[in-house]
């Protein structure tokens, strides 16, 4: 159980924090700037849940930010042969398949693609776009992390299956509105 009493802590004032494991580093290390990336793609989420959202989207999404809120403590709390370390929070392998899943119920009932997809259409639409986007993003932090530190290969796949999930959710708000916006190749 979270309990926070005070905000601010001053113990972030010189530039440095505290991962989930006690150790102290800077608040420019790839570890930080991942877990950052996985706030901001929630912050977004929320923006397109707010964007009037079919209301099982908006469900399910609310589902997708806890999921964000997991994966963001396991990436504050580094991999360690340790064997208490990996009692922490860990993203798993039935969150991914539960996206999958998600990913397969919506595509479905959409038409097949002819073309590639601008982001747009509707407002509902446009917002799960650029969630799509700060995903991507996200994901690519996450990647650079794993360069450099073990991580668990659960959280990048995640990601890249919530990626997919924001596309055909963007197709399916689409659907119920003007349709995809289609890319014209050389007719801009």
């Amino acid at each position: 159980m979270v309990y926070l009493s005070r905000i601010y802590t001053r113990s972030g004032d010189a530039g440095e924090t505290t991962l989930g494991d006690g150790s102290r580093v800077a608040k420019t290390h790839p570890r930080i700037a991942a877990y950052g990336g996985v706030d901001e793609l929630n912050a977004v989420l929320g923006v397109a849940i707010a964007a009037e959202l079919p209301r099982d989207f908006a469900d399910r999404l609310r589902r997708v930010q806890n999921d964000l809120f997991d994966l963001g403590a396991d990436l504050c709390v580094p991999e360690s042969p340790d064997p208490a370390a990996h009692q922490q929070l860990r993203m798993t392998a039935a969150q991914v398949t539960a996206v999958e899943c998600w990913i397969d119920e919506v595509n479905e009932k959409l038409t097949p693609l002819t073309s590639f997809v601008l982001p747009g259409g509707t407002a509902a639409a446009a917002h799960l776009h650029q969630a799509r986007t700060v995903c991507r993003r996200v994901e690519i932090g996450v990647l650079e992390l794993a360069g450099r530190e073990p991580i668990n290969p659960q959280v990048p796949i995640y990601l890249n299956r919530l990626s997919d999930l924001l596309f055909v959710l963007a197709r399916a708000a689409n659907a119920e509105g003007p349709g995809d916006v289609l890319w014209k190749p050389g007719g801009g």
